[in-house]
């Protein structure tokens, strides 16, 4: 009963922890990848929350065309100590090994998510004709283009409605349910 009664708040303790961090990481490597404006006041927060952590990586891991590797890896190591973590207070045993490879199917549904809830928040804040100044907004339009812009060629806007966004939600929606679980079936992740 005991182990019972604190297992769920470490476990959710871990999760949310790992979780923002790894979020955030995640974030500054997708920034990076989108060529999103660094003097950005959000850019320069998710910069100055993961540098610590980064520097010693980039001593050890170039980037590579412009892409920060080392978020990357940095983002791979952080997933796996929490997965690992996870098993341990589950009572699982403990691979590093099998949680190096869990973190793969996890990291790839995270890049996802962040890719969805980025074009729901650009969608709804389109209703309301938010300031294109804002940092968030342009940070969010920075991040979305590079993947809503071909759907954008393809289907033109019906009666002054942009379909495209539901059309790239619609595709990311389809690609996490065809490439996530075949990955997590693959590393045999218990997650």
């Amino acid at each position: 009963m005991s182990t019972s009664y604190l297992t769920n708040p470490l476990v959710f303790l871990i999760q949310t922890l790992f979780g923002l961090y790894i979020l955030v990481v995640a974030i500054r490597f997708l920034l990076q990848w989108a060529r999103a404006d660094f003097y950005n006041p959000i850019s320069q927060f998710v910069v100055k929350l993961t540098s610590p952590a980064l520097r010693p990586l980039r001593r050890l891991i170039p980037g590579y065309g412009g892409v920060d590797l080392s978020a990357l890896v940095l983002a791979w190591l952080l997933k796996s100590v929490e997965l690992a973590l996870l098993v341990l207070v589950l009572n699982a045993g403990v691979s590093f090994l099998g949680a190096l490879l869990w973190s793969l199917p996890a990291l790839v549904e995270l890049f996802i998510n962040i890719f969805l809830f980025a074009i729901l928040i650009r969608v709804i804040l389109s209703w309301v004709n938010p300031d294109p100044y804002n940092p968030a907004v342009a940070l969010l339009t920075r991040l979305t283009d590079p993947i809503t812009r071909p759907a954008q060629r393809m289907i033109q806007p019906i009666g002054g409605i942009d379909l495209s966004p539901m059309a790239v939600l619609i595709g990311l929606v389809l690609l996490e349910m065809l490439l996530v679980p075949p990955l997590k079936w693959l590393v045999g992740s218990p997650f």
